[in-house]
């Protein structure tokens, strides 16, 4: 079913394109308001939804309990900081050893896997945080 063209979806878009550092909604709401005074909370909620459904951004799920999102829809790791929460794209060589271990003994068939790095950031490091 075709969805109808929203400004505020492509603002939402544009500005999460503008963004490397993973937002939540909360952010996102937060940067739409200076853009589109009027928008709702729950508009921005409904759209990130619609985006991640429709496969035009990622929800990640790190494990705080809050949605993070990535414009950058290929595959690639991510680096979450235990210290002051960040995450960042992890430079490393995406590849599917999981996938290949996971065929070995399963029936099915896998499609992607999800992998999350954690540690101490540089940031964090530097400053003894």
């Amino acid at each position: 079913m075709a969805t109808k063209y929203s400004r505020q979806r492509e603002e939402i878009k544009a500005y999460l394109c503008s963004r490397k550092d993973h937002p939540t909604a909360d952010n996102v709401y937060t940067a739409m308001r200076k853009r589109l005074p009027n928008i709702s909370l729950g508009t921005v909620y409904r759209n990130l939804t619609l985006l991640a459904e429709r496969g035009e951004i990622t929800r990640l799920r790190i494990g705080d309990g809050i949605d993070h999102f990535d414009y950058d829809t290929s595959p690639h790791y991510h680096f979450v900081c235990k210290k002051c929460g960040s995450i960042t794209d992890f430079p490393l060589t995406y590849s599917n050893p999981a996938l290949s271990i996971s065929d070995m003994d399963f029936a099915g068939k896998v499609d992607g896997h999800v992998t999350y790095f954690y540690g101490t950031c540089t940031h964090c490091l530097e400053n003894k945080i």
